[in-house]
């Protein structure tokens, strides 16, 4: 084996046996995002060569390492993965040749770098750091806008004037209310983590609401009903079941209170302090889209299967609620635990480096520089630590965000997790509503993602290359 191959065993911690040239990123839980930054450092340390982030894009695979390593020959490098900082710049090897053979049989694994439709909704710059909703940027409307105005934004397609939105606003009021059965089976569910409580009442939302012929398909007029209402019950949903797990009546809030407002008295059990206020209007607006992640993905190809809107949207929850999708935030704010004192950082992140295993709340597939989400995250959470007179919870993820710095040039920055479970703390609630509250704020891309994917609807149905035995003969039978 030569020495790069032996470069690449060291710094992905596996069997010298498993490099081949069929091996790349993300083909193999030891080559997630983070073993990848890990293995260009390692490279450009061996090699004395600075990787930049387009060359850092095209070495995803042993080939491409190996062709940069033939490129870069002369001393053996040493199989190490300890990181050294130098400068990008744009010279890179020719990427190595694809024959047509090659071409014609490739599999984009996880259909990464793939746009399967056209769509109108998010735009996202992940070398740039940008994110817009409908051609807003993500700080302007975190700034100043309310989760109600960005949910008609992104629902209907335009911000609403004044007149508008309190149309809007009392709409979902006046469908916020859940049904008797629906009440009935969130209390029946008290024992439950509220992401599998969700995933039993969000159906049950459909089930005992207006019945709808079944040979018939939804239309896109009562898809957007159905999303308007999911809009107003989804944050009821949540913040019912974990009143009813602290022993409070779940009483939803009548009248004209203000859907965040509304969602914040009944999670809490109290009116909500401005700045809880302020803190949930940015944090839902932050989480209310994000392109085609795995859960908008998923609830496209429901949609494109005919199912409707609740069945999209149940689909896009059990997604989401995955380890490495929207699961992650109830893992990140474990890390505050995990570290206890900010003097600690650094030694926790070498620590976990060391072992070949992610800090949590760092990196993204997208982006290659900080998550646009997270400065509004993080200063709502400094309001909200200065409030409660407690600022450890946020001096030990700044701690943390400081000892990852090295790895922040190649991509692996804060994500939008980071924060956001400590405010939820700050707000006296427990991290197993990490999770649930990230899908209050979703519920409206997804929501409008359905409703695109509806006005042009195509069946959604990618191939999987087969690689497996073919024509085998059974010579079996029964006796």
């Amino acid at each position: 084996m030569n020495s790069v191959d032996q470069l690449i065993a060291h710094t992905l911690r596996i069997d010298e046996g498993r490099i081949t040239d069929d091996l790349e990123y993300q083909s193999v839980r030891e080559w997630d995002s983070l073993g990848h930054v890990t293995l260009m450092m390692a490279l450009e340390n061996a090699y004395g060569t600075p990787v930049d982030d387009e060359l850092t894009l095209e070495l995803r695979t042993v080939a491409a390492i190996r062709a940069f390593a033939a490129d870069h020959a002369g001393p053996a490098p040493a199989a190490s993965a300890a990181p050294a900082a130098g400068a990008a710049d744009d010279e890179k090897p020719a990427a190595p040749s694809v024959t047509a053979a090659q071409a014609e049989k490739a599999v984009h694994r996880g259909l990464e770098g793939v746009s399967f439709d056209h769509s109108a909704i998010t735009r996202i710059d992940g070398a740039e750091g940008v994110l817009e909703y409908r051609g807003y940027s993500i700080h302007d409307l975190a700034e100043h806008a309310s989760y109600t105005e960005v949910a008609h934004l992104l629902v209907h397609g335009e911000l609403p004037d004044a007149h508008t939105r309190e149309a809007f606003e009392k709409e979902l009021c006046a469908r916020r209310a859940l049904p008797p059965e629906v009440l009935a089976l969130v209390r029946s569910l008290a024992h439950a983590h509220p992401m599998d409580a969700l995933l039993a009442c969000l159906p049950a939302l459909a089930a005992y609401g207006p019945r709808r012929d079944a040979a018939a398909d939804e239309t896109y007029e009562e898809a957007l009903d159905a999303g308007i209402t999911l809009l107003a019950r989804v944050p009821m949903l949540v913040a019912a079941h974990h009143a009813v797990r602290e022993g409070r009546e779940p009483v939803v809030p009548a009248g004209d209170v203000p859907a965040v407002e509304a969602f914040l008295t009944l999670l809490l059990g109290t009116a909500p302090t401005p700045a809880a206020v302020r803190f949930m209007n940015k944090g839902l607006i932050v989480h209310a889209d994000h392109s085609s992640n795995a859960s908008a993905f998923a609830a496209r190809v429901a949609t494109g299967a005919r199912a409707g809107m609740n069945a999209a949207l149940t689909a896009a929850v059990a997604t989401f609620g995955g380890s490495v999708h929207g699961g992650a935030a109830e893992r990140v704010v474990r890390l505050i635990d995990d570290v206890g004192d900010p003097a600690h950082a650094a030694a926790y992140v070498a620590e976990l480096h060391g072992r070949g295993e992610p800090v949590m709340g760092f990196g993204h597939r997208v982006y290659r520089t900080e998550d646009p989400r997270v400065r509004h995250l993080r200063a709502t959470v400094a309001e909200l630590s200065a409030e409660r007179g407690d600022t450890r919870g946020l001096d030990v993820l700044d701690a943390v965000a400081a000892a990852m710095g090295p790895y922040a040039r190649r991509g692996v920055a804060p994500n939008v997790d980071l924060y956001a479970g400590l405010a939820y703390r700050l707000l006296g609630l427990p991290d197993d509503l990490a999770v649930p509250l990230f899908v209050v704020g979703r519920t409206a891309g997804w929501v409008a993602q359905v409703l695109e994917q509806h006005a042009n609807n195509v069946l959604i149905r990618p191939l999987l290359s087969y690689d497996g035995p073919r024509s085998r003969r059974y010579e079996g039978g029964a006796a």
